[in-house]
């Protein structure tokens, strides 16, 4: 069984935000996959699915804790189900990495995300896969990162991020 969780912070001021990335990646593999999330679980303070992907049983998780608190839900869920950390994929944001590209690693420190060092921290380990997906387009360096990272995408960078997400889906999800 693989736990995909996609991180970002809940509510509709923060839909389409780059922080939001996980969560627009996750929408889009449980449609493609055609299990979507829709049901808020509180045991886990997440909206999660479950389906089957390449013949193995997935849950697909959207923690509710807001960004910085992400493990707390992240750890429910594993322990609940009994995923092994190895076991799942984080996907997020990375502002770091290029609009349009993403970074597949394992088992690497938190790299100053928040949301990542929440997941570490609850889970006491590293190691679990994370794609990052990239959100630095046309960034004003004077934007301090806390803001910029809450704004939403543009058009443009939205075809980008659609883009990016179905080249993780193909690459790593061994689907259309």
């Amino acid at each position: 069984m693989k736990l995909i969780i996609g991180l970002g912070n809940p509510g509709k001021e923060y839909e389409k935000t780059r922080h939001n990335a996980g969560f627009l990646a996750v929408d889009k593999i449980a449609n493609n996959f055609q299990f979507p999330i829709s049901n808020f679980n509180s045991k886990f303070n997440a909206e999660i699915s479950q389906g089957i992907i390449s013949n193995e049983k997935v849950i697909l998780a959207k923690p509710q804790t807001f960004m910085n608190n992400s493990g707390q839900a992240v750890k429910a869920i594993l322990d609940y189900y009994k995923i092994n950390p190895e076991d799942i994929i984080v996907i997020h944001d990375d502002l770091d990495i290029t609009l349009g590209e993403f970074k597949i690693s394992k088992n690497k420190n938190f790299g100053g995300h928040k949301g990542v060092q929440s997941i570490i921290d609850c889970l006491r380990t590293k190691d679990f896969t994370r794609i990052r997906i990239g959100i630095d387009g046309e960034r004003n360096k004077k934007v301090p990162a806390e803001k910029f990272v809450l704004e939403k995408f543009s058009g443009e960078e939205m075809v980008e991020i659609e883009k990016v997400i179905k080249e993780i889906k193909k690459r790593t999800l061994s689907h259309p």
